[in-house]
């Protein structure tokens, strides 16, 4: 028999033994669901006389899909309707037309929002802090952004402190957790106010925000997370009064126009300087200073431990530049700096200062242009969580003991 005769019996033999196998054994056709009543079920919905709220219920958001607001919180234009109440406010600040590399920082409050998706009011819990903020009784509401002008750096300025000044002058609704006792105990006017958590934008945004809360409390001591010391008098080349404005000066210009104690302190720093005479500068405008390398040196509880004492009983105002972390794990910032703190030792630290007197928190620079997968975001959104339960909590919490209950069988 030729090779030829062979190939054409084995394809013979195939060609009805494969038809065979598959009609009795390939596949059982009893088991499948006719194409006809897929059909009907997806056309049941629409077809039938049920809607979507009696079939399925509430059109809920998932943590990919509904409108863009801070971990899917109540969304208010807070600036346009003053009948809008709340305890904490979460209100973005898009300016970035004074830093002194790289732009983009105006997208950080979009960009803290989205990376904040995954986070909703019903899974707020978390095994560090061990409470929900959302559960405390505080009313906390997305306020949207601040439109702040793109085109003229002192209406911008303006605009923000009247805006944060509005958000201040409303009536809190009172929450038994909402700490008020703290706004009340230092407020100017014995009132309670608000709290309001800031998404910037570059630093610039704490000045007008250091003039809005002088107007309620006075000078406020300042707790700085960053990776550079924002106290400097000036550029070169700013020849006008505006131009001294930048997100490197604010500070100096806060100091100037009396708008912090004396007792404030820096987190994170490891900047390069023009030498001693920038360290003396900084002392005069009020901070002390750990440096990024303390935290191998003396640890995570005595950093703590000296920011608390620092501020003492005081009012205090947290601003944190994402740039304090490591820009291999949170890259996109407007000025990077090697060698930074982990997302996982900054949150750390921040637990470690719930009970302290705040007023507000600010968390800057985050520029998602230079983001990948959101890691930048995701890591914002996670601290202005953090924010909220430092704000709630009278005290920092407990270390988790995941060994309390375990036995030792060895």
């Amino acid at each position: 028999m030729s090779k030829l005769s062979s190939v054409a019996g084995v394809l013979f033999v195939l060609a009805n033994v494969c038809p065979i196998y598959s009609h009795r054994g390939g596949h059982d056709h009893g088991s499948q669901v006719p194409l006809a009543n897929v059909q009907d079920f997806a056309q049941a919905g629409t077809s039938g006389s049920q809607t979507w709220l009696e079939k399925y219920g509430k059109q809920i958001d998932q943590p990919f899909s509904g409108p863009l607001s801070f971990s899917h919180l109540p969304y208010a234009r807070c600036l346009e309707d003053e009948s809008v109440e709340f305890d904490i406010a979460v209100l973005g600040m898009p300016f970035d037309t004074a830093v002194t590399y790289r732009p983009g920082a105006r997208f950080g409050p979009y960009a803290i929002r989205s990376g904040s998706r995954r986070q909703r009011e019903a899974r707020g819990y978390t095994l560090a802090w061990k409470i929900n903020p959302y559960e405390l009784g505080s009313r906390i509401m997305d306020c949207g952004d601040v439109p702040v002008n793109p085109f003229d750096n002192a209406l911008a300025v303006d605009q923000m402190e009247v805006a944060y000044s509005s958000l201040l002058a409303r009536s809190p609704v009172g929450g038994m957790s909402t700490r008020a006792s703290v706004t009340k105990r230092f407020a100017k006017d014995g009132q309670q106010h608000p709290r309001v958590i800031s998404l910037g934008g570059d630093h610039t945004i704490v000045l007008p925000i250091l003039r809005a809360l002088n107007k309620v409390y006075g000078p406020v001591s300042v707790i700085h997370f960053d990776a550079h010391l924002d106290t400097w008098q000036g550029y070169p080349g700013s020849v006008t009064e505006q131009s001294t404005v930048t997100h490197g000066t604010f500070f100096y210009l806060a100091k100037e126009e009396g708008l912090m104690t004396n007792t404030s302190i820096h987190a994170g720093i490891r900047t390069k300087l023009a030498g001693e005479s920038d360290l003396e500068n900084d002392a005069e405008v009020g901070f002390q200073l750990i440096s990024t390398d303390d935290i191998d040196d003396y640890g995570v509880v005595e950093i703590i431990r000296r920011i608390r004492a620092r501020v003492g009983d005081s009012p205090v105002y947290l601003s944190l530049d994402i740039d304090v972390i490591d820009p291999g794990l949170a890259p996109a910032t407007g000025t990077p700096e090697a060698g930074g703190w982990t997302t996982r030792e900054v949150k750390r630290i921040l637990r470690g200062l719930a009970g302290l007197n705040f007023v507000g928190a600010d968390i800057v620079e985050v520029a998602p242009a230079y983001d990948n997968a959101e890691i930048t975001g995701i890591a914002a959104a996670d601290i202005v969580h953090d924010f909220l339960s430092m704000f709630l909590s009278s005290e920092p919490p407990k270390p988790h003991s995941p060994w309390a209950h375990a036995k030792d069988e060895l």
